[in-house]
């Protein structure tokens, strides 16, 4: 049996630290959206009735990132049709690759909701209360609340300055997105990347309501029509995730990001709806091997439930491979309620 105590309890803490950082797993979703939001990934979600064979492609390819298997069918179709090699192959292949990416857009659409204004004003408020007890958010979610609750200014009168590093284009601003401009001054950074965030090969760009007033699912199909991808690392294993950030500039400086909130002594890290489970160690990692101070981890409901008790298995877990790293720097672990933060209210 833990001690879990009310949020409001640590507060106090939190302030009294260094500098304090949060990271969000897919609870914060699942706090507003229960009914739509899971734990599961884009790829347990996808509807894949249609091409039942699909998944066994996904297997060959030993992935569950849906930008590697379109590219892949899309780079078949084009090398037999080139080679003069069967026709209907190819076009079965071609075929396949258009499923793949209206089944991807169905699976971000089930998980999210199409509008800011679908989600009332006083969660906002609720949820920008308790964010604004952190210097910098890091997230492992996909979808966009985090950034929807964090552009609604206008139901409060906080000042959360959120800086995400992305910036119009210096060249054309009217473009209807804006560009990461690998600022130093990010305080929000998408550690998994996210359904508004597209590599196109020349930048990492962000598509905005504000910019467009088009729902951000409109918008992600119109994306997928050009072959553009949302940046997601969608892979089931922390290593496979850990080699898909390195190869992309924006998702390593963001975990880089989080390393270095991870190694400030006196720091402070409060992680929400998260289990700590070895599919993210790659991020876990840096706080067993940091040096902050305190880690604030949230519990839902009964501690010895089956869901609980694997989250505070792993946290201790932690706990004591700091002790292995750096018996100098040792980790307090506390846990609190969950429903206690009123995340969404």
């Amino acid at each position: 049996m833990v001690d879990v105590v009310e949020f409001d309890k640590i507060v106090p803490d939190l302030y009294a630290s260094n500098s304090r950082h949060l990271l969000l797993g897919n609870g914060f979703s699942i706090a507003l959206k229960p009914d739509i939001f899971s734990y599961g990934s884009l790829y347990e979600n996808a509807d894949f009735s249609g091409a039942a064979h699909l998944p066994a492609v996904f297997e060959a390819l030993n992935t569950t990132d849906f930008e590697v298997v379109i590219r892949t069918l899309q780079d078949a179709s084009a090398l037999i049709t080139l080679y003069g090699g069967d026709t209907e192959l190819a076009k079965a292949l071609h075929s396949d690759a258009q499923y793949l990416k209206e089944a991807l857009v169905q699976a971000i659409a089930k998980r999210h909701p199409s509008r800011p204004y679908d989600i009332p004003p006083e969660k906002y408020q609720a949820c920008r209360a308790f964010l604004s007890n952190f210097k910098n958010i890091y997230t492992l979610n996909y979808d966009v609340l985090l950034y929807w609750a964090l552009m609604q200014d206008e139901v409060d009168t906080l000042d959360l300055a959120p800086d995400d590093g992305f910036r119009h284009p210096e060249d054309d601003y009217d473009q209807p997105y804006v560009s990461w401009q690998q600022a130093h001054t990010a305080t929000v950074s998408y550690l998994h990347g996210a359904l508004h965030l597209f590599d196109n090969r020349q930048d990492i760009i962000k598509y905005t309501w504000s910019k467009t007033e088009i729902p951000i699912i409109d918008q992600i199909r119109s994306a997928l029509s050009e072959d553009k991808f949302p940046l997601f690392v969608a892979e089931g294993k922390s290593s496979q995730k850990r080699d898909r950030i390195l190869h992309n500039a924006y998702l390593h400086k963001a975990l880089r990001s989080f390393e270095g909130c991870c190694n400030t002594k006196k720091a402070s890290v409060t992680i929400y709806g998260h289990s700590l489970a070895e599919n993210d160690a790659h991020v876990l990692r840096c706080i067993e091997k940091g040096k902050c101070a305190n880690l604030y981890i949230s519990l839902y409901g009964d501690p010895l439930s089956d869901w609980n008790q694997p989250v505070i298995k792993n946290a201790e877990y932690l706990v004591r491979q700091r002790e292995l790293h750096d018996e100098r720097s040792p980790l307090k672990l506390t846990f609190y309620d969950a429903a206690s933060a009123r995340l969404w209210g």
